[in-house]
């Protein structure tokens, strides 16, 4: 019997579910990986392996984690790695105003009041386009709209891992476009000047470098989620027959989508105090002195200050709604709704901890910088030239970033390499930083070493106590191929057609 692709593919998804979830708990298998990374670190430094810096011809050496020094450096610095895990404290912070929105049923009311407003059609792009537009707010994204994408499709009676699914794509395979700049432009723009002073002291990269192309991806983005979700995610995962935490989400019912008088005032009172912070937030951002304005008038304390302001507009219009509702009474009452959302984060902080020593562990070692340059090195030597090497180049950036995560710092290893090698052969600097953008986001959402990662897989447990990697990885990769098709598509067609990546910049270079 013959198979059609679409089945094909489902069992392909269900093989990876399958082998995925007989994997280890989440905090086990870091633990696990902890100890390969460590074995590794040995045999890597007994074997000596090194590589160059392309930038400073610095020679990197692998770092043997089981030595003396190695040793004590693991148990003086455990507490350190945990504290200042990157995730752990935005994840607490936005936790706060969330779980006060949450508890005091705003969340809930403006959730019910979307679904009624929007035609069903359209949510699923509305929560893509949401998490593709959410990377201005940093990582926000990963906190607050992917658990409210479970929570809205629950709501509507369709399964929350499809939602939970839409949002993460939107979130962290779309991380690099957007249709204003964020803070990820400067700084990358910053370290490809750098890679270019190499060959041309004088060039310069803008931090709208690449902004034409990020915002055209958008849409295309957008409408991909929506195709992925609709046509292979949902219908994979078929109806929901299970219940959520009661505080995890709405009603299923479409009786239950109305909305109380003292709710409707609540929310208007709510969406007043929203308008009133905007407000006061553009207040001291529009001006060039501004609080939120560096000095030479950039824009880096906004970037810096976005889990704070997160944090004031889930919890200020929280506090107004449950205090018109009825639901706040006392300031007793808002410690409870905090201290409860902390309460709710125990199996996050355990996989937190775990995890933070992990990714401390595998810098500390320096295989990923050691992986990284040697990736370069591969792809410079296959002898390929134009869009056949700037594939090759997306697809090395992707492969590299299953286990680098930083954004930065991989192409602060990668730039001095590729830049000036482009530039050789006659394309420009910024043609190789959209490139690399463009291969360093589709795969976020299919390695386990993404460091929110954990939060994903505890949220998908709200609904389905026995989801594990396999479930997020077998959902998520139908998009990581559809996003990566299409983004890389996109800027085949951008060299083919020479079309400006942004203002002022070119696709060559003379």
């Amino acid at each position: 019997m013959r198979l059609s692709p679409r089945r094909l593919g489902g069992l392909a998804l269900d093989r990876i579910e399958r082998w995925g979830n007989r994997l280890p708990e989440p905090a086990t298998l870091f633990v696990i990986f902890i100890g390969l990374v460590l074995l590794i670190s040995w045999i890597s430094a007994q074997l000596g392996l090194s590589a160059e810096h392309p930038g400073t011809g610095e020679r990197i050496e692998a770092v043997n984690l089981l030595d003396r020094s190695g040793i004590q450096r693991i148990f003086t610095e455990m507490v350190d790695n945990f504290a200042g895990f990157p995730p752990l404290g935005l994840v607490l912070v936005a936790m706060l105003g969330l779980g006060v929105a949450e508890r005091s049923g705003l969340v809930s009311a403006a959730l019910r009041g979307f679904i009624g407003a929007v035609p069903e059609k359209l949510v699923t792009g509305a929560l893509v386009f949401a998490g593709i537009m959410s990377s201005i707010a940093a990582d926000a994204g990963y906190v607050v709209l992917i658990p409210l994408g479970a929570v809205l499709f629950y709501g509507m009676g369709r399964h929350p891992i499809a939602g939970l699914a839409a949002a993460f794509a939107g979130v962290s395979a779309g991380f690099s476009a957007n249709l204003v700049l964020t803070s990820l432009d400067p700084l990358l723009s910053g370290l490809s000047t750098s890679a270019a002073g190499i060959m041309d002291e004088n060039y310069e990269v803008n931090p709208a470098a690449n902004w034409f192309l990020m915002a055209t991806l958008v849409p295309v983005f957008t409408l991909t989620g929506v195709f992925v979700t609709e046509r292979i995610v949902a219908p994979r995962l078929g109806e929901y027959s299970g219940s959520p935490d009661a505080d995890a989400a709405a009603d299923d019912s479409r009786e239950g989508l109305a909305l109380s008088p003292a709710e409707r005032r609540g929310l208007f009172w709510a969406g007043a105090a929203v308008l009133f912070l905007l407000f006061l937030f553009a207040a001291m951002t529009i001006p060039r002195g501004g609080p939120f304005r560096g000095e030479e008038g950039e824009f880096m304390p906004l970037y810096q200050s976005l889990v704070p302001i997160m944090l004031i507009l889930f919890f200020v219009p929280g506090i107004v709604f449950g205090a018109v509702t009825g639901a706040v009474r006392s300031e007793k009452q808002v410690v409870e709704m905090t201290t409860a959302a902390m309460n709710t984060m125990g199996a996050y902080l355990v996989l937190a901890f775990v995890a933070a020593q992990f990714v401390a562990y595998f810098d500390w070692s320096q295989l990923g910088i050691i992986l990284a340059i040697q990736g370069a090195a591969f792809l410079e030597g296959i002898g390929v030239g134009g869009i056949p090497l700037l594939v090759a180049f997306v697809l090395v950036s992707a492969t590299i970033n299953l286990f680098v995560g930083s954004a930065s710092a991989k192409w602060a290893i990668m730039g001095p390499v590729f830049v000036p090698m482009f530039m050789i052969m006659g394309y420009s600097p910024e043609l190789v930083q959209a490139a690399y953008r463009v291969g360093d986001s589709f795969t976020n959402i299919i390695t386990p070493l993404l460091p929110y990662f954990p939060l994903i897989i505890i949220g998908a447990r709200r609904y389905d106590p026995k989801a594990g990697l396999g479930t997020i990885i077998a959902a998520m990769v139908p998009y990581s191929i559809a996003f990566g098709v299409v983004g890389t598509s996109a800027l085949v067609i951008w060299v083919f057609f020479v079309l400006p990546l942004g203002p002022g910049a070119p696709l060559t270079y003379p």
